[in-house]
């Protein structure tokens, strides 16, 4: 609270150290204190966390560019396929699929199909293939290439239905709604 005039003005303020400094943020609430405060408290002190890690993102994204140029062109190929299968690997996994990393690897490096349900090595060969092409093509995202995607990756085995449910992993307890769309 700070008082000018006579008159009380309330703030929230959230400070931190950084670089060996103390840094201060902080958020006016008006003339009285609101009965939601500890929404608005909640919310302000995740907007400044995500302030700062939006920073450091920035920093790593930009290190990593200047980094990532003088890389030759048969690295960043490599850096990218192995990036690719082990995406495609976990999220297959996260999907059901029976085919482990290594055989994932094998199955794009090599051609060579495990002794795994085709549906799973579809998938994965398929999932690869639109993961490269997002890569590549960098569109903005949106819903009709989201779902676009989808089929190119289960047309062959899902019969064209998507789900409307996040999966719960050891990392992920979040539910949603379980209805299926027709895609």
């Amino acid at each position: 609270m700070r008082i000018i005039k006579r008159k009380s003005y309330y703030y929230l303020q959230h400070s931190f150290r950084k670089e060996g400094k103390v840094v201060t943020r902080e958020k006016y609430l008006g003339k009285i204190i609101p009965k939601n405060i500890e929404e608005i408290r909640y919310a302000f002190l995740e907007e400044c966390k995500k302030a700062d890690l939006y920073k450091i993102l920035e920093k790593i994204k930009k290190v990593f560019s200047k980094e990532w140029k003088s890389y030759p062109r048969s690295i960043k190929e490599k850096v990218k396929e192995d990036i690719a299968i082990a995406f495609t690997y976990n999220t297959n996994a996260i999907e059901g699929s029976a085919i482990t990393l290594e055989e994932t690897a094998e199955l794009i490096k090599h051609k060579m199909a495990p002794n795994k349900p085709v549906s799973d090595i579809e998938e994965t060969q398929a999932h690869m293939k639109v993961f490269l092409d997002m890569l590549e093509k960098k569109e903005p995202l949106s819903i009709p290439l989201i779902l676009r995607w989808h089929k190119e990756v289960f047309s062959r085995t899902k019969r064209g239905y998507c789900r409307q449910i996040q999966n719960i992993s050891s990392e992920s307890w979040s539910l949603y709604s379980a209805r299926l769309a027709r895609c």
